[in-house]
């Protein structure tokens, strides 16, 4: 179970992010286009993008997320998730607000330039490469501490004790 709802919150991230950075590059190009027609089809598809892809992926990535922490909820004593999560709502926060500033400048209320629309995209960019960084390094997370104590966990002890007996076999 817990396999099956990692590799949905994978593709929950996949959709999320990605579609979050091709927005911001439609956008930017949508920002300087001069043409009403084309500007009208860059909107169209600035919406399909948000409606069809971001925000489903964020939905998935929220509920399968929820659902890794219920499956084992230790993972709340974990430092490196405090900041993973807190890296998440700035993400919410990024793209309702990227959300609201491309439905308005759909709607001519306000106007967005190449360079908010690249703001935008470095800034996602970055945010999902600190929470990668989290989630494959856990920098200050348990395990770290019980490594500098000298102690393993379970799983880790047994292989690691398995791994010296295979050296020491006579061949």
């Amino acid at each position: 179970m817990v396999a099956w709802t990692l590799v949905f919150h994978i593709i929950g991230l996949v959709f999320w992010i990605g579609s979050l950075l091709v927005v911001t590059q439609v956008l930017a190009i949508h920002a300087e286009e001069p043409l009403p027609e084309t500007r009208e089809t860059l909107g169209r598809l600035e919406s399909k993008l948000l409606r069809g892809f971001t925000h489903p992926g964020a939905a998935i990535m929220v509920i399968t997320g929820i659902l890794l922490v219920t499956q084992d909820p230790n993972y709340l004593r974990q430092t490196w998730l405090h900041a993973k999560l807190t890296l998440v709502v700035v993400l919410i926060i990024l793209d309702l607000r990227l959300t609201f500033r491309a439905k308005a400048f759909q709607e001519g209320r306000i106007e967005m330039s190449r360079r908010e629309s690249m703001v935008f995209h470095g800034a996602i960019s970055l945010i999902f490469l600190v929470i990668l960084v989290l989630v494959l390094l856990k920098p200050f997370g348990l395990h770290r501490r019980q490594a500098r104590l000298g102690t393993c966990q379970g799983a880790n002890r047994s292989s690691g004790l398995q791994f010296t007996r295979n050296l020491t076999k006579p061949v």
